[in-house]
């Protein structure tokens, strides 16, 4: 919409409140009253009556002018129950992809994002940006090599929402996982070896196997006939 057309008096409270529960910030008589389309004046008296309105209605939210603005608060006499359903968050609330993200950080921290994607095999900047929002993770330095990529860490919150009295008391990662191959993968991914040498391992294993393929085109012996290789294609 490129131009605002003025709102009935009879909306313009309506509108306001829309945009006052959209603020995090204390917002203006005049910012209110040029985003509804209305004069100052007018914005001023509905902001005015709102606040009584709410008051005399005994509502669970108060409208307060602060800051040279004005925001809506939660009534003081609930702050105690917002507090304690506020605190009483925990960790079922966080999606797959951010419990993923928040336990390669925490089980190999200080790591990058790239480490993060790296394990997880998928884009978590915007996820890590989140954890970072909760207060569950931090930037804990930079790396000295690399462009001196941002390392992440989780935070003194992170123990207390997850009841550890520090990083220690994390369990081992192995547990969680459902078979030998997976425990293997998981020892490897977080020994804290870094990704250079896993790619170089990766090309290894392709120059071997490139190998085999080439002694069996000269005639010689097929891959995995026999011998350990042939042992483990088995199982």
């Amino acid at each position: 919409m490129t131009e605002l057309e003025r709102i009935p008096g009879t909306s313009v409270k309506g509108a306001i409140e829309a945009l006052l529960l959209v603020s995090d910030d204390a917002v203006a008589a005049t910012t209110l009253a040029k985003a509804v389309g209305c004069d100052p004046g007018d914005a001023e008296q509905a902001l005015a009556e709102l606040a009584v309105e709410y008051r005399e209605a005994d509502r669970g939210f108060q409208l307060r002018e602060v800051a040279g603005g004005w925001r809506l608060f939660t009534h003081p006499a609930y702050h105690d129950l917002v507090a304690d359903y506020v605190l009483s968050w925990d960790q079922r609330r966080l999606s797959q992809a951010a419990l993923e993200t928040l336990a390669v950080i925490a089980y190999h921290q200080p790591v990058t994002r790239e480490g993060v994607r790296a394990i997880r095999g998928v884009n978590s900047d915007g996820v890590i940006g989140s954890l970072k929002e909760k207060g569950l993770v931090r930037e804990v330095g930079h790396e000295r090599d690399r462009g001196q990529a941002v390392l992440f860490g989780t935070t003194r919150l992170f123990l207390e929402r997850f009841g550890l009295r520090s990083l220690k008391d994390l369990p081992p990662l192995e547990d969680f996982a459902p078979d030998e191959e997976s425990k293997q993968f998981i020892r490897e991914r977080l020994s804290g070896r870094s990704m250079e040498s896993t790619l170089e391992e990766t090309a290894n294993d392709l120059d071997e196997e490139q190998a085999l393929l080439e002694d069996y085109e000269d005639g010689g012996e097929a891959p995995g006939s026999s011998g350990s290789r042939g042992e483990d294609a088995d199982e």
